[in-house]
């Protein structure tokens, strides 16, 4: 029989990545770390940050970096729908529209912004780099509302759920509340 797995361990490892890749990358001053940190999911997968991350509340540093890394994923291996669903919501929400920053909303502006939101995380405000995520998740949930199919709209909502969250998660950093 297989050892079962501590909840209690688990919570542990999800936090303390979180904070220490956090810190790693603020710490940073060598460019080509940021850049290895940025590419996280090229090297380690998707699903690797899933295990590690993605049952932690969504208002949590794990729960933040996950969305962080997940949408970042998805802007790059769907650039061409992201940008689809960008640009149909643009009309809806201008100013979230100059926060998010992707002009024009072309697949290879998608991508740069994807790199660009998850560089900021390590080298900027971290705060900034999840307000400009809110943005890009609520510029695109107007989009996907506005495009046909019944996906779509759950997307929609999926994506307003995680613009709150993002939203929240910077008021607790700044709040140094965000653990």
């Amino acid at each position: 029989m297989g050892e079962g797995s501590d909840p209690i361990a688990q919570l542990h490892a999800a936090h303390e990545t979180a904070a220490v890749l956090l810190r790693t990358g603020r710490a940073a001053e060598d460019p080509s770390v940021t850049e290895r940190l940025v590419d996280l999911v090229g090297e380690i997968g998707l699903s690797t940050l899933a295990d590690l991350w993605s049952s932690r509340p969504a208002r949590t540093l794990p729960g933040a970096l996950w969305r962080l890394y997940f949408l970042r994923e998805w802007m790059r291996t769907d650039s061409a729908g992201v940008a689809r669903c960008y640009s149909a919501g643009v009309r809806f929400t201008e100013p979230n529209h100059v926060v998010a920053g992707i002009e024009p909303p072309r697949p290879e502006d998608v991508r740069r912004v994807a790199d660009d939101l998850m560089r900021g995380a390590f080298t900027g405000d971290f705060a900034v780099a999840l307000e400009r995520a809110a943005a890009f998740c609520h510029v695109t949930s107007a989009g996907s509302a506005e495009l046909p199919g019944t996906e779509q709209v759950a997307r929609a909502a999926k994506l307003q759920e995680m613009a709150a969250d993002l939203t929240a998660c910077a008021r607790l950093w700044r709040a140094d509340a965000l653990r």
